[in-house]
C-alpha cells in the first residue's frame, strides 16, 4: 500500500487485538504513521505497536503473550509501543512490570501516535479521544468494507464490566462528524459500513437526543454510493420499537439485530444491572425475529456469580427456542473493580466450564440450522477473494452478514465468471447467488445474476 509520493524509509508492524472498535482505533495509529510502511515480519520493522484489549482474562493474557513474544522476536533498535485498553487498565502495573517496553499509551492519544514514536516517549491523556472526520485512517482487511464508529465509552453499569471504569462515560461524535466520514469512505470507494460502539443504541444521549441512532439511519440512507450497512452492539435497554421499525424500512440497513442479552432469568439480569424486564426484553426480541429475511445475533455470560441451576436452565430453554442465528457464550471472568468482583456466591469453575459447553452445544445446533435454512435460498453476496479453502473456491459473505464473524460461503464456480457476461466476478462487488448445499459449517453457492 502506498503512503507517500516518496518511498517510505521506515517500516511499521501493528497488531490490533480484541473488538473492531480497537481495530477503527488501530486504523488511525496507521493514518497517523502513513510514512512508514507496512509490513507482516515484526523481525524487521522499525516500529511494532500492539493495539490491547483488556476486556477479560482470556483477552489481557492474550495482549501480555503478544507484547513478550513481539519482543522477543524484534530487532535490537526497534521502537516497542504498547497501546489500548489494556494500558489504560493496568498503566502503572505494566510499566513497572514491563521494562522492555520503549512506549506505553492508552486510549486517549491514538492521534498522537506519530508524536509519541518521534519524541520516544510515554503518554495516558486524560480526556477521551473521538475519531475526526477529517482524520485519516487506514482501512485494513477489505476493499470494499469500513468500520465507523459512533462513539466512545458506556453510561451503563453492567456486574460484570470494567470499560467504564477506565474508558468512562459515553461521548458521541456528532451526526455531522459521521456523515462526513462516511461521505468521504464512499468517496474512496467503499460501499458497505459496520457501525459499531460499546453501546451504539445510545448513541447521541449523552447529548439529551434519545433517537440519535434513528436519525444516524436516516441520514446515512441519503448518502449516495452506499449499497449496504448495519448496527453492532445495541443495548437492550436502550432500544426501542421504533428503532426496529426503522432499519426494517430503510433500503440500506441491512435487518441484522446484534444484541448482547448476556442471560434472560429475571434473578440474573437484575444481579448484573442488566435494565429492562424480561418481559420487555421478549418482547423487543419477537420484534425482531418478525422482520422479514431478519438475522439476530447475541452474547451470553455463563457462571456469573448467583447464577443458579434452574437460571442456567432458563437460560438454555431460550436459546433452544428462541434459535439465534449467531450467538456467543462467554464464560464469567472475574474483573476486579466491578460489583460481581465483590459478590461471596461465586460459581466453582468447572460448573462455569460444564455450563459453557452446554451452552456451546446448543448454539452450535442453532447455528447449523440457521445455516441449513439457507439452501435452496437466492440472495446477494460480496465476493471477496479466493478461498484458503481452494484456489477455484471464492469467499463470499451475505450482504447481511457482518465481516469475519457470522460465516463464509464458498462460490463453487470452477470458471470463476459470471456466466451471463462472461466477465470475471470482481472482487468486493455484490452479486445474486443460489445456495446449493451446506458442507460442515459451510454454504457453497452458484452465481446466478
Amino acid at each position: 500500500m502506498k503512503f507517500s509520493e516518496n518511498k517510505p524509509t521506515k517500516s511499521l508492524h501493528l497488531v490490533s487485538l480484541g473488538c473492531t472498535k480497537n481495530l477503527v482505533d488501530s486504523e488511525i495509529m496507521l493514518g497517523k504513521l502513513r510514512d512508514y510502511q507496512i509490513v507482516d515480519t515484526p523481525e524487521t520493522a522499525d516500529v511494532i505497536i500492539v493495539n490491547t484489549c483488556g476486556f477479560i482474562d482470556s483477552a489481557k493474557e492474550e495482549s501480555i503473550n503478544t507484547i513478550l513474544n513481539l519482543h522477543d522476536e524484534r530487532k535490537k533498535e526497534s521502537v516497542l509501543v504498547v497501546a489500548g485498553c489494556l494500558t489504560q487498565r493496568y498503566q502503572e502495573e505494566l510499566q513497572k512490570e514491563l521494562p522492555e517496553i520503549d512506549i506505553f499509551t492508552g486510549v486517549g492519544d491514538y492521534d498522537k501516535i506519530d508524536i509519541l514514536v518521534n519524541e520516544k516517549r510515554s503518554a495516558f491523556t486524560d480526556e477521551v479521544f473521538l475519531l475526526n472526520e477529517n482524520d485519516h485512517r487506514v482501512i485494513t482487511g477489505s476493499s470494499y468494507h469500513a468500520y465507523v464508529k459512533l462513539s466512545e465509552g458506556c453510561n451503563q453499569v453492567c456486574s460484570f464490566c470494567a470499560i467504564p471504569a477506565f474508558k468512562g462515560k459515553l461521548h458521541s461524535r456528532t451526526l455531522e462528524s459521521l456523515v462526513k466520514e462516511v461521505k468521504n469512505l464512499v468517496a474512496n470507494g467503499y460501499s458497505d459500513f459496520s457501525f459499531v460502539s460499546q453501546d451504539s443504541s445510545s448513541f447521541l444521549r449523552d447529548l439529551n437526543i434519545k433517537d440519535g441512532l434513528e436519525q444516524l439511519i436516516e441520514e446515512v440512507g441519503k448518502i449516495e454510493g452506499i449499497k449496504t450497512a448495519r448496527i453492532l452492539y445495541l443495548y437492550p435497554s436502550t432500544t426501542e420499537l421504533s428503532l426496529i421499525e426503522k432499519i426494517k424500512n430503510s433500503p440500506i440497513f441491512e435487518n441484522y439485530f446484534d444484541m448482547p442479552l448476556q442471560h434472560i432469568s429475571p434473578t440474573l439480569l437484575k444481579i448484573m444491572k442488566r435494565g429492562k424486564g424480561v418481559e420487555k426484553l421478549k418482547e423487543l426480541m419477537k420484534a425482531m425475529r418478525d422482520v422479514p429475511n431478519s438475522f439476530v445475533r447475541s452474547t451470553f455470560i455463563v457462571g456469573h456469580p448467583g447464577e443458579s441451576q434452574e437460571d442456567f436452565e432458563e437460560l438454555c430453554k431460550y436459546l433452544e427456542e428462541y434459535k439465534f442465528d449467531r450467538a456467543n457464550v462467554f464464560s464469567y471472568s472475574d474483573e476486579e473493580g466491578t460489583t460481581a468482583f465483590d459478590r461471596m456466591d461465586k460459581i466453582p469453575q468447572e460448573i462455569i466450564d460444564d455450563r459453557a459447553d452446554i451452552l456451546g452445544e446448543i448454539i452450535s445446533r442453532t447455528t447449523q440450522e440457521s445455516l441449513e435454512n439457507e439452501v435452496g435460498k437466492t440472495f446477494e453476496v460480496y465476493i471477496d477473494g479466493e478461498s484458503d479453502e481452494h484456489e477455484y473456491l471464492l469467499s463470499a459473505r451475505k450482504t447481511s452478514w457482518a465481516p469475519d464473524i457470522d460465516g463464509e460461503i464458498y462460490i463453487n464456480d470452477n470458471e470463476i465468471f459470471d456466466e451471463n457476461s462472461q466477465e470475471k466476478l470482481k472482487f468486493g462487488q455484490v452479486y445474486t447467488v443460489r445456495v446449493t448445499e451446506l458442507v460442515g459449517d459451510k454454504l457453497l453457492a452458484t452465481v446466478i445474476k
